[in-house]
């Protein structure tokens, strides 16, 4: 937990792969102070990691994080079906939710896309972590071309799946692919999604096709390389790994592993929206000094 008396209140809703290493990225951090950890069993693995940490837990859910508040922010690491119980909750205390979860409500948002709106705003989507992979490479493709078609495909190890994200696939896909058209303003785009059980685990890969008019090569690979190097800023582990260009099409495939911290190098899916939503939060921590 930071020390700094300026640090900003927050709070994570959700003790699974994501809860806890968003707690581990917020304890690290210089701007946040982590307050409460919430999750709905006592006697989950999650929270008693939580609590090994460190940070304060409990098994009280939604209803204990609105008793605890008021908090600048609130993490929801849970699961779509119960986000907007919990936006309903949390909207009248003036607390900024902070959606992982692939339900669609809120404004989107991606780092290096369109941040600067997240000040303005209380409820905030993250997309997806397919999205968050794949949205900052292909909005900086359609500031160079005019896309027809866009078709993902994500690829991410079986274990760095937990049971929320398994639930949750039809609202993943729907949920990403209404914020690829609207960061993109492509009309057709299609997402698809695989979890592959192989060992050694796989890292997180992201393949995009672009179909599109006025290709010309070299901006579109300047593009790519600027938007992939801004992506490192907040994810290490984020690299292009092919790029194809030709007329009227474009190739690209991504690939992300975990860097630092207690994630496995296979669980770049978890560690790429995570960072997102520490880098947006510490931004709107700084705003508001």
């Amino acid at each position: 937990m930071a020390a700094d008396e300026q640090c900003l209140r927050v709070a994570i809703l959700g003790a699974g792969l994501v809860g806890i290493d968003l707690a581990d990225k917020i304890r690290r951090s210089a701007k946040l102070e982590l307050a409460l950890v919430a999750g709905r069993d006592r006697d989950s693995l999650g929270l008693r990691r939580a609590a090994d940490m460190g940070h304060p837990t409990t098994a009280g859910g939604i209803r204990a994080v609105v008793a605890a508040g008021p908090f600048h922010a609130v993490f929801d690491a849970t699961n779509a079906d119960s986000h907007a119980e919990h936006w309903a909750a949390l909207r009248p205390t003036g607390t900024t939710l902070v959606d992982l979860t692939p339900t669609g409500l809120g404004t989107a948002v991606v780092p290096g896309v369109n941040s600067h709106r997240s000040a303005a705003h209380r409820h905030l989507n993250l997309v997806s972590c397919g999205g968050q992979a794949a949205i900052p490479v292909l909005h900086a493709i359609s500031k160079r071309c005019t896309p027809t078609y866009i078709e993902v495909v994500s690829t991410g190890a079986s274990a760095s799946a937990g049971r929320a994200t398994r639930l949750n696939l039809d609202q993943y896909i729907a949920t990403t692919s209404a914020a690829i058209r609207t960061f993109t303003a492509t009309r057709d785009a299609k997402v698809m999604v695989n979890l592959s059980p192989a060992r050694p685990a796989p890292p997180f890969r992201v393949a995009m096709t672009v179909l599109a008019d006025g290709i010309r090569p070299a901006p579109v690979r300047t593009s790519i390389a600027a938007a992939a190097q801004a992506v490192r800023a907040y994810t290490p582990g984020f690299k292009v790994t092919s790029l194809a260009v030709a007329p009227g099409r474009i190739s690209v495939a991504v690939e992300v592993t975990a860097s630092g911290g207690r994630l496995p190098r296979h669980a770049g899916n978890v560690d790429i929206i995570n960072a997102a939503a520490l880098l947006l939060t510490e931004q709107s921590a700084a705003a508001s000094r």
